[in-house]
């Protein structure tokens, strides 16, 4: 799945149209809903966040609580592939730590921390269960197993344009 960051404020709304018009107006369609955004638009900007609240008929408040409650779901745009390290308990183990510091020279900055313009981002994620591979990561859609440093330079290779 691609996503894309680069969406104007007249395609967000287009595209929030779109899935309105394909979504029951049903709360229990809130976190489908911010995921098929976040999919598309690649975040949940605050406008979203008012029009899905409003089309589902609940509060704002509702909403930033599930956006800010998973972790998979943004509020501003990162790059186009993300990469997720998995600091689980069980990676942790096997050497996760490492890794997540590797991956923190080679970006320059700490997981998670936005940066404008960078074509990809990296994060810390808690169990992709996939346990007895660890550690492990996840790039885009693809899970990772028994990845070093070097084993990650080269899926990077791979993905990302950087």
């Amino acid at each position: 799945m691609s996503i894309e960051n680069s969406v104007s404020a007249d395609d967000e709304l287009a595209i929030l149209h779109q899935l309105f018009a394909a979504t029951p107006a049903r709360a229990s369609y809130l976190l489908p809903l911010l995921q098929q955004v976040q999919a598309r638009v690649g975040f949940v900007s605050q406008a979203a966040m008012r029009a899905v609240a409003a089309h589902v008929n609940v509060s704002r408040a509702e909403v930033y609580g599930v956006v800010s409650f998973y972790h998979d779901l943004r509020e501003e745009p990162v790059g186009d592939t993300v990469v997720q390290v998995c600091m689980a308990e069980a990676c942790q183990a096997v050497g996760c730590r490492d890794l997540a510091l590797h991956v923190e020279r080679r970006r320059g900055v700490a997981l998670g921390t936005i940066v404008d313009g960078q074509s990809w981002h990296a994060e810390a994620t808690y169990c992709l269960g996939n346990c007895a591979l660890g550690p492990s990561v996840r790039i885009g859609d693809a899970i990772h197993g028994r990845v070093t440093p070097e084993r990650l330079d080269a899926l990077l290779a791979d993905e990302v344009r950087s």
